[in-house]
C-alpha cells in the first residue's frame, strides 16, 4: 500500500524540541522531493520546509528558519523534521507531501506548544 505515515508529535513547552518522522511504504522516498506543511486551527495549510531528492538542497519558510531541520534517510525510507526552540506559534498539524504522478499526503501528526 502506497502511503506516508507521521510520527513524532506531541504536547512540548516553549523552547523544546520534537524530531518528527515521515515513513514511506510502497515506494522507495529516494526519488522524490520531499515536504513539510502544517495547518494551525482557523489557518491555511503552509509550506514549512522541503528537501531535494538527489543533492539534498533544502528550503525553510522564514518562520521556521534557523529552527527547524529537515532530512532524509533513503535506507530507512523515512523523512525527519527536527523542530528545536519551539513556538506557541508552532502549534498544528503537520504532514510530509510528495507528488508521485498525484499528490500524496500522510494523515498528520499533532504538534501543540504550550505551557
Amino acid at each position: 500500500q502506497v502511503q506516508l505515515v507521521e510520527s513524532g508529535g506531541g504536547l512540548v513547552q516553549p523552547g523544546g524540541s520534537l524530531r518528527l518522522s515521515c515513513a514511506a511504504s510502497g515506494f522507495s522516498l529516494a526519488y522524490y522531493a520531499i515536504g513539510w506543511f502544517r495547518q494551525a486551527p482557523g489557518k491555511e495549510r503552509e509550506g514549512v520546509s522541503c528537501i531535494a531528492s538527489s543533492e539534498g538542497s533544502t528550503y525553510y519558510a522564514d518562520s521556521v528558519k534557523g529552527r527547524f531541520t529537515i532530512s532524509r534517510d533513503n535506507t530507512n525510507n523515512t523523512i525527519y523534521l527536527q523542530m528545536n526552540s519551539l513556538k506557541p506559534e508552532d502549534t498544528a498539524v503537520y504532514y510530509c507531501y510528495l507528488r508521485r504522478g498525484y499528490d500524496l499526503w500522510g494523515q498528520g501528526t499533532q504538534v501543540t506548544v504550550s505551557s
